[in-house]
């Protein structure tokens, strides 16, 4: 379940009773956009939260902006050191696949792996890739 930084923050003491029900269902939880809200770091360690997601703003000028490149980095490193998954939002080129691979994401998302498509074309696509059932023994 994907969460934004601003609806964690809007009631923090339901927001975590409330996780925390979620969570107990074996539901994994993420915080969307993570970097462009107003929330205090503080609070990674109160929300029962298991992925982090980059917003795509800060990987769009990773390979021009320094200071993005930067923050990025320090990202990846707080989640990692937090053991939490770490994803990578609005990847397009290899060289922002090659930063994230080298500062050990563990994820990404964007047109780099694919364009957006149409949930029939992804059901065809699906159906395209799976394994015949004969098993060879």
């Amino acid at each position: 379940l994907e969460i934004t930084e601003g609806v964690l923050m809007q009631n923090i003491d339901a927001t975590v009773t409330s996780l925390n029900r979620i969570k107990a269902l074996g539901v994994r939880l993420a915080i969307d956009d993570f970097g462009t809200g107003y929330s205090s770091l503080s609070y990674l360690r109160r929300f029962p939260i298991d992925v982090l997601k980059i917003d795509q703003s800060f990987i769009r000028n990773l390979s021009s902006d320094s200071n993005d490149a930067a923050l990025v980095s320090a990202i990846i490193s707080l989640g990692r050191s937090l053991k939490l998954t770490i994803i990578a939002e609005g990847v397009e080129t290899l060289e922002q696949l090659d930063f994230l691979k080298a500062h050990q994401c563990e994820e990404g998302q964007g047109h780099y792996f694919s364009k957006a498509v149409e949930p029939e074309a992804f059901v065809r696509y699906l159906r395209s890739v799976q394994p015949s059932s004969s098993v060879a023994t």
